[in-house]
C-alpha cells in the first residue's frame, strides 16, 4: 500500500504534496482500526480505490486559486482530502452528518497540516454559505443531490465549470440523469486511469 500509483499519474507534485500523499495510507489504516471509515476489505487498496479515484476530478478540471469547494457526504474525507492536497491554494469545506467521520477528517487534516481545509459535522440541507463547486462521491441520486444543495451554489468565477456539481458516480446513470431534470454530462474515468477498477466509473458534471 504505497502512493506510487498516484505518482504514476501525477508527475509534478511538490515534495510536500508527496509527503502528504505518502502519509495518507498509514493514517487511514490507523483510524480504520478505530472507526470504520473505509470498507475494511478496501483499506489495503486505499490509494487505488479512494485516493486515485478522488483525483480523477483533478484529471478532468483544475480548480482556480482562492475558489471555494464544498465536498458533502465526505465520509472519511473523499474526494475532499486528496483534492485539498492536490490544490493547496483552493479552499475546501468537507461536511458530513456523521460526527465520528468528521472526527477522522479533522485528525487526518491536522496530521497533514492542511491549511486549506475545514470540516463540519452538519447536514448539508442546513448548511449556509456559497461555493463555486460542489463535489461528492456516490452519496445519493442526482435529483436529491441537486435538491439538497441548490441553495449553496454560486457562479461568480470566469471558469468553464463554475457553479457546477462535479461528482464521482458509477454504473448505469441513464434513468438518474433523466430524473434529475438538469444538464448532465458524463466522462469515463478510464479516459484517465486504465485499471479495471475504473470500468463503469465516471466524472459527472451537473449544472
Amino acid at each position: 500500500m504505497t502512493a506510487d500509483i498516484v505518482y504514476k499519474h501525477f508527475h509534478n507534485l511538490t515534495a510536500q504534496q508527496r509527503d502528504q500523499f505518502d502519509a495518507l495510507g498509514s493514517l487511514y489504516k490507523e483510524w480504520n482500526d478505530k472507526i470504520n471509515v473505509v470498507s475494511r476489505k478496501d483499506i489495503e487498496q486505499i490509494y487505488l480505490h479512494h485516493v486515485l479515484h478522488s483525483l480523477g476530478i483533478a484529471k478532468w478540471t483544475e480548480f482556480p486559486a482562492a475558489s471555494h469547494v464544498l465536498d458533502f457526504g465526505t465520509g472519511g474525507g473523499f474526494p475532499g482530502i486528496p483534492l485539498a492536497v492536490f490544490f493547496p491554494h483552493v479552499n475546501f469545506h468537507l461536511v458530513d452528518s456523521i460526527g465520528k467521520k468528521i472526527k477522522v477528517v479533522e485528525a487526518v487534516c491536522k496530521a497533514l497540516d492542511l491549511k486549506n481545509l475545514k470540516a463540519s459535522h452538519v447536514r448539508v440541507e442546513d448548511l449556509k454559505g456559497k461555493y463555486d463547486f460542489i463535489t461528492c462521491r456516490a452519496v445519493a441520486p442526482l435529483k436529491q443531490i441537486y435538491d439538497w444543495t441548490k441553495h449553496l451554489v454560486q457562479k461568480r468565477l470566469p471558469h468553464p465549470h463554475a457553479g457546477e456539481w462535479i461528482l464521482l458516480k458509477g454504473g448505469d446513470l441513464t434513468d438518474e440523469i433523466k430524473e434529475s431534470g438538469r444538464t448532465v454530462r458524463t466522462f469515463p474515468l478510464t479516459d484517465f486511469f486504465r485499471d479495471d477498477y475504473f470500468n463503469d466509473k465516471f466524472i459527472v458534471s451537473m449544472r
